[in-house]
């Protein structure tokens, strides 16, 4: 019923406006009543990101669930394909979905808020997992950016093909790279007594990631 609410409304905002469709309308689609709609959702804002909530929760669950002696950046890697899996598990409201927040900036603004979200508990993890390590908190935060930027870059290639591309092979091989340079940066400054730094929008492309770190360490100091 959820997904049945999310779709009928999405459909609607494509076809009369976002601010033009009433809660009264998306019901009537779905074939329930107004009272069901509300059940579900408390409004026309959060209709667009069906189960965010749940998602996120999920997401805690498998953190805090990881083998203790597993390599953080692998199960911080497979949580951001689990992920993935819960937008391409809905195809037809995710392709409405990003066709929406193309249009409607308060939606967008909703997006970005979701998005951070999921930073901050691959950060939360990570500085746990760092916690023992020289400049623990901050890998945790450039690393948390670099998974979920390989992460929305990927999902954005996705939506942009219609749902044509090979989204789980493509995160894959991103967050390798990411995982590849990441590894390489901590390295170089263990070796020294100089660390790198690379700062990025959190939006930015899982390459444009990558170029930001790989500059960085061509630029350090000696």
């Amino acid at each position: 019923m959820r997904s049945a609410l999310a779709l009928a409304a999405m459909n609607l905002f494509v076809e009369q406006g976002f601010e033009k469709t009433t809660v009264d309308e998306i019901a009537e689609a779905a074939g329930v009543g107004r009272r069901t709609f509300f059940r579900y959702f408390r409004s026309k804002e959060d209709v667009v990101f069906p189960g965010h909530g749940e998602r996120l929760a999920e997401v805690v669950d498998r953190l805090e669930a990881a083998d203790p002696e597993e390599d953080p950046l692998l199960v911080v890697s497979r949580t951001a394909e689990m992920v993935l899996d819960m937008y391409l598990a809905e195809p037809e409201v995710s392709l409405k979905r990003f066709e929406l927040t193309r249009q409607v900036p308060s939606l967008r603004d909703k997006e970005i808020t979701s998005i951070d979200q999921y930073q901050r508990v691959f950060a939360r993890y990570l500085r746990q997992r760092f916690a023992e390590e020289p400049s623990g908190d901050l890998r945790a935060a450039v690393a948390a950016a670099a998974v979920v930027a390989a992460h929305n870059h990927v999902l954005r290639q996705w939506l942009k093909s219609g749902g044509r591309a090979n989204a789980r092979q493509m995160l894959r091989d991103a967050l390798r790279m990411v995982r590849r340079a990441l590894s390489a940066s901590w390295q170089s400054a263990e070796e020294g007594d100089n660390a790198v730094v690379a700062v990025v929008r959190t939006a930015a492309p899982a390459e444009t990631v990558l170029k930001h770190i790989q500059q960085a360490l061509r630029d350090a100091p000696l």
